[in-house]
């Protein structure tokens, strides 16, 4: 605070500080990363990325809700994420192609970051980057993890 004056709060910042692959960052790293980030508005069943397309980067859900489906069968719902998800995570680690589709459950905005702001962010903010690369592989494992459960206990039932 400077001569009583204070700095409005971003909300957007707030919103991006709670979600786990920036939780490490001090609000003035994440200010940096939030502003390589862009932001879209979806409709409601608005396809987000579809199977097959080459993954840009990862998304962040801000309002809204997005449905992670198969892409065999629309009705196949991996997961539904609201606002703090993120998804399409992997895109910033290689050029593979994604292997589901996104779309807006409902109206729905979201950020992304996409991995050329993200390989910039390495060669500038090297710093930053690691701790977000960190989260990320943490996330990763946690995912393939659990997706070893899930296999393992299913083989179990059969």
């Amino acid at each position: 605070m400077l001569f009583g004056l204070t700095t409005p709060r971003n909300p957007r910042l707030d919103l991006l500080k709670n979600v786990v692959l920036f939780k490490d960052l001090s609000m003035r790293d994440l200010a940096m990363v939030d502003s390589l980030m862009h932001e879209r508005n979806y409709l409601a069943d608005e396809v987000i990325f579809d199977e097959g397309e080459e993954g840009q980067g990862l998304f962040v859900v801000l309002t809204g809700r997005v449905k992670i489906t198969l892409p065999a069968n629309e009705n196949t719902v991996l997961i539904e994420l609201g606002a703090g998800a993120f998804f399409g995570e992997v895109a910033l680690l290689d050029q593979s192609v994604r292997t589901a589709q996104a779309r807006a459950v409902e109206d729905t905005k979201i950020v992304a970051l996409f991995r050329t702001e993200f390989y910039s962010l390495l060669e500038t903010h090297s710093a930053i980057a690691s701790r977000i690369s960190f989260q990320l592989a943490r996330v990763l494992a946690a995912r393939l993890r659990q997706a070893v459960l899930n296999t393992s206990h299913h083989q179990e039932v059969s």
